[in-house]
């Protein structure tokens, strides 16, 4: 009797001790707890004079994408719009966007909205530019015959001030962000960038480089070596995915630097807390930036990650394990 009453009470110990450990995430973000956890994880901001980075300028996204699996859980990624389509594809619970530049927080904000209001892909893709909808563009097209009709399409300036003064009301009165007029007026800025430049913008902007100048439309029709596209506008399912994840706060856009010596922790005090894990993270070519004390902590915060078995470390121009990156962190192999 008592051996029976002895595993008995184990057993109601490891389904307590299971349930427990279960991922709390939840489905939703309430718009005060979004704007708590933006202000409590992030750091002061830092500076990246190289660009404005309204855009990516990675041509390899579809191919890091055709790696990657669906596999839940938390996502952490820096910089604009190449998350999303790394996001669509790995359909976190989950997703955070870590990057120096508050302006790069600002645009996300911008992205989060431009998604709420969005019917569908051809819809984004008009208000993201303040271009007006062809008529007879239908939700099921694809993505390469969406920006197809796009590109001859005029920018409208009714449009845009019609999209700009709807961004403000549902950042400030919808959703209570409390942003600066500096937020305010970088939002207005990198609105105008697409509203000038159309499907064209890229990202060096009207700066001569000799390097590689993707345009928006290159970039969201860019097929991986299996001819397929990928990003987040190729199917109407991915973008209905990030979609919803705007919808319910869960693209948390923060301030921090990747070797800086609290936000990539709180992230991951954030997800331990919550019993959860990281599942992919985008670290694209941040490294090269890192001085060796930044490389450092950078490496540290990583390490401290609760990663799970089997996450990904996603780069500019490939995918490994996560596990393998920790590693191999500062190495002289990898600079």
């Amino acid at each position: 009797m008592k051996a029976a009453a002895g595993r008995l009470a184990i057993v109601l110990w490891i389904l307590a001790d299971g349930c427990a450990r279960r991922p709390s995430l939840g489905t939703a973000l309430g718009d005060g707890e979004f704007s708590t956890l933006i202000e409590e994880v992030s750091e002061p901001a830092g500076t990246f004079s190289i660009s404005d980075n309204f855009v990516s300028n990675e041509p390899h996204v579809a191919e890091n994408v055709r790696w990657l699996r669906p596999s839940g859980g938390v996502y952490i990624g820096v910089g604009p719009e190449q998350n999303f389509s790394y996001i669509a594809r790995v359909r976190p619970a989950m997703a955070f966007i870590l990057d120096i530049r508050r302006e790069n927080q600002a645009l996300h904000f911008l992205y989060k909205v431009l998604f709420e209001l969005s019917a569908d892909r051809a819809d984004f893709v008009s208000r993201l530019f303040s271009r007006p909808r062809p008529a007879n563009l239908a939700s099921s097209a694809g993505v390469d015959e969406i920006f197809k009709y796009f590109a001859a399409v005029h920018a409208s300036s009714e449009l845009y001030d019609r999209t700009r003064a709807q961004v403000r009301e549902r950042l400030l009165t919808a959703h209570h962000l409390p942003l600066s007029p500096a937020d305010l007026a970088w939002i207005d800025r990198a609105f105008g960038a697409f509203y000038a430049d159309g499907p064209d913008i890229q990202f060096w902007g009207s700066r001569t480089v000799e390097a590689l100048r993707p345009t928006y439309a290159q970039l969201m029709t860019a097929r991986d070596l299996t001819g397929q596209s990928r990003s987040f506008l190729a199917a109407e399912e991915d973008f209905r995915f990030v979609k919803d994840l705007q919808a319910r706060n869960m693209i948390v856009p923060v301030v921090g630097d990747f070797g800086g010596p609290t936000a990539m922790r709180r992230i991951g005090d954030y997800v331990r807390g919550h019993s959860a894990a990281v599942r992919a993270f985008y670290g694209s070519n941040v490294g090269v930036y890192l001085n060796a004390v930044q490389t450092q902590a950078f490496c540290a915060s990583l390490a401290a990650l609760p990663a799970a078995t089997g996450a990904w470390y996603i780069e500019r121009d490939g995918v490994r394990l996560l596990s393998a990156k920790r590693r191999g962190c500062g190495s002289s192999a990898e600079r």
